[in-house]
């Protein structure tokens, strides 16, 4: 495998990592900020203490990386429709991070009468948790039949159950007004994990199908 490739799908092995610091370094600016109840997009919102940064910190640097990671398993499954199209769905949810900065949500991130910008924060976080969501369903398939491997299908069934679970449970939170913080970093963990170990497994140099 080619350095540039390596480096590519490095970039996924990232991802976790960059987030998780991000969000944590980038909380301790904002004084009373909950992990728990608050959500992770209120660190950017209007008039928050870290409204200025947050965005370059998390957001986009994050964006970038998923965008040098789909192009990393572009590269590496050329020959696979599947791989090809789970590396554009992979492409859309680095553009639509990219969207989450650029578009902070109104002050409390639930305002009654949502601006156009937090219209279209809420349209990015969305595309952001269907494309992902759907790159891992394609694996479900390519699991076996591009990587050889049956473990990171079901690997990848599990975490796409484990996307629209905790998806619901925000939701939920969200009503109750409490716990939506915790459920949307268990909603995201689970994507970037699962990001990270294909970027794990993409990098071995064991031979690959073709489908």
């Amino acid at each position: 495998m080619k350095t540039i490739d390596r480096m590519l799908l490095g970039a996924g092995l990232l991802i976790p990592f960059w987030l998780l610091i991000g969000v944590t370094l980038t909380a301790l600016a904002y004084p009373g900020y909950s992990h728990l109840d608050q959500a992770m997009s209120m660190l950017g919102a209007q008039g928050a203490p870290t409204h200025g940064f947050s965005a370059w910190v998390n957001n986009f640097p994050l964006g970038v990386l998923f965008v040098l990671f789909a192009a990393g398993v572009a590269r590496r499954f050329v020959g696979s429709w599947l791989a090809l199209v789970s590396a554009g769905f992979i492409l859309l949810h680095g553009l639509a991070s990219f969207g989450t900065g650029y578009f902070p949500c109104d002050a409390g991130c639930a305002p009654a009468v949502p601006s156009e910008s937090q219209m279209s924060h809420n349209l990015a976080g969305l595309v952001m948790f269907l494309s992902l969501t759907a790159a891992m369903a394609l694996w479900v398939l390519a699991g076996k039949r591009v990587l050889a491997s049956p473990g990171f299908a079901v690997f990848s069934a599990l975490c796409v159950i484990g996307s629209f679970v905790t998806a619901l449970m925000m939701g939920k939170a969200l009503d109750e007004g409490h716990m939506f913080g915790f459920y949307q970093r268990l909603n995201y963990g689970v994507c970037v994990v699962w990001v990270a170990a294909l970027a794990v497994l993409a990098g071995r140099d064991r031979a690959l199908a073709v489908n």
